[in-house]
Parts: C-alpha cells; structure tokens; sequence
C-alpha cells in the first residue's frame, strides 16, 4: 500500500506540505499536488492515481466542478476537503462521485487514517476484480454469473452487463452489487452493508451506502427513482428483491 500513488489538491501550500510531510512519515511516496482545478484535472489526464484528496473551495473552478471531469478519467477514491458543514454540501459531494468528507480543521493523523482505509478498501476490491490500478476489464474465466434478466453481474470476469451491454462499474459499487446478489431477498442495514462490503465498523458513514446504492441504480434500473430491483424496506434497510421474480440464475 506504501507504493499508492495519492494526488493532493488545496490552494493551501502550508495545508499541502502538512499533509504531504505527514503521509511520508507514514510511508506513502508517490505524492503528487495541485492547488488549482485545473492542474488537478491535468494532473489525473496524465497521471493513475490510487487515491485523490479534492479540497471543495479551490479558486476558478471548485472541487465540486471538477469532480465529474476527474471521475472520467479514473475510479479512485476521492475525499473532500471542506469548511462547509451542512448536509447539503456532504449529500452534493456524495452524488458527483466522492467517497469521503472530512471538514476542516481537522487533525492530519485522520486524514491519514481515512486515505489508508479507502486505499485499503480500493485496492482490495480492484485486487479481488483481478484488475491493475485503474483498468476497466479482466480476463474472463469460468464465469459466475448471476442472471436477472436486465443485467448480468460475471463475478470472476468482473463485469456488469445491462440489457447485454457492458456498464463500467467501480470496483466498491461492484463489490457491493455482488454481496447483494449472493444474499437475495436478504435486508441488511446500512451499517450491516458498510461492514460486510468495506470490512470495517470505524469511519462508516450511512451516506456512503446510500449513495453507492443509487450507483448501483443508476446502472442497473430502468428507473432509478423507482427502483425494482434494489429496494428500501423502510427503517430495516435495503434488500435485492426475491431471484425467483426475476428468474435469477445462480451458480
């Protein structure tokens, strides 16, 4: 995990160098930093970065902004770097392809014990798709393939496949799309999810289920405000709906 490529973004050059001494001394490297959007945006166009540090008020063009020109370019997790506080802003941040939160001021130890949990998460999941950093197809095996008639979830060649069409789909999204299609017609909460999918209890937040579970919708449902396959059992959690109705075929 020391060899992690991790790409800091803050228009704070004090911020940066505190954040990129603190890293080194836990023995990440391979640092880079920007303090603009748009160095940040080249910087991910020529580089494969295993996890980003995006700073919300940058100047010019806000992290916000930039998030979904970043999120074309790879699938690594991105955390946010912010004063603002209020739900909103989270809830904003969640939907345009971030993975963490963290409002400053905040004390780097934590900093440096969210990206080491995310990598953790990220490189596993990616490991477990049996894909290298950032790359998008495996070699296809013999297949388990679970089958609900709209989509098609191949465990072992890492893939999802929507009315016969590959979907690109990050590797935590994946893996939860997965834990849900070996457990149908199962509830779990979203505490139960976070540690069954990501594998630890400490630093959950409900939002990060919750807007993985609307990526996993926007992929697989026709509609995904009214979603048929995912669903929310109200005050229990979410379940994937009973196989027999959708004529699951499972290995």
């Amino acid at each position: 995990m020391d060899e992690a490529s991790i790409l800091l973004v803050d228009d704070e050059q004090s911020l940066l160098d505190i954040m990129e001494t603190v890293l080194r001394k836990e023995g990440y490297l391979n640092i880079d930093t920007a303090v603009t959007g748009e160095e940040a945006i080249s910087a991910c166009e020529a580089n494969k970065y295993d996890l980003i540090v995006l700073d919300v008020m940058l100047p010019g063009r806000s992290g916000i902004e930039i998030c979904p020109f970043i999120r074309q370019t790879t699938d690594a997790p991105i955390l946010f770097l912010t004063a603002r506080t209020s739900d909103f802003d989270k809830l904003t941040g969640f939907a345009i392809g971030g993975d963490d939160y963290i409002t400053k001021p905040f004390n780097p130890l934590e900093v440096v014990a969210r990206i080491r949990a995310q990598l953790r998460r990220y490189l596993s999941s990616s490991a477990q798709l049996g894909v290298g950093k950032n790359e998008e197809t495996v070699i296809n095996k013999s297949a388990n393939v679970f089958d609900y008639g709209r989509f098609k979830l191949d465990e072992t060649a890492g893939e999802l496949l929507v009315e016969g069409r590959s979907v690109s789909c990050p590797a935590l999204v994946f893996q939860l799309l997965l834990f849900l299609c070996k457990h149908p017609n199962q509830i779990f909460s979203k505490s139960e999810l976070y540690e069954r999918v990501w594998g630890e209890e400490a630093l959950s937040d409900d939002n990060t289920v919750m807007v993985h579970i609307h990526r996993i919708r926007e992929r697989i449902e026709a509609d995904p405000s009214d979603p048929k396959f995912i669903v929310n059992v109200r005050g229990l959690g979410y379940k994937l709906v009973n196989a027999d109705r959708h004529g699951l075929s499972m290995p």
